[in-house]
């Protein structure tokens, strides 16, 4: 899933992780980085980064600082800063961020809204 040495970097910071084999449903709200490998419903909130694995399948709501798509989603997402979306990635929802990169290969449908950097935290 990480590719470069920041991506291993970060994920010694993680606090939550979703494995492949995990399927929940609910609304999570964090403060740390979140890796999601598995299948979640419901919504993802945090202060840190989501790293979404390409192998995921996602229906809920994201927020986040930054975030790393490979997987699928099918939500809006919403996020403060950076988001990356790799070649693996489909999503299906509209998305705000500060600043986007789309690998080739990568699908996108929903609207995209380009938003000034925001520093506040996402209210829980």
């Amino acid at each position: 899933m990480f590719k470069s040495q920041d991506e291993k970097e970060k994920i010694k910071e993680v606090e939550t992780i979703i494995g492949p084999s995990i399927k929940v449903k609910g609304n999570f709200n964090g403060q740390g980085n979140i890796v999601v490998e598995g299948i979640l419903e419901g919504s993802l909130k945090t202060n840190g980064d989501v790293f979404i694995g390409d192998k995921a399948k996602i229906a809920a709501i994201i927020e986040a600082r930054e975030a790393r798509i490979g997987g699928e989603i099918t939500g809006n997402i919403k996020i403060k800063k950076h988001m990356e979306v790799v070649a693996s990635a489909r999503i299906f929802g509209d998305v705000e961020c500060a600043s986007l990169s789309v690998e080739r290969g990568a699908v996108l449908n929903g609207k995209c809204t380009m938003l000034p950097e925001r520093k506040d935290e996402i209210k829980s």
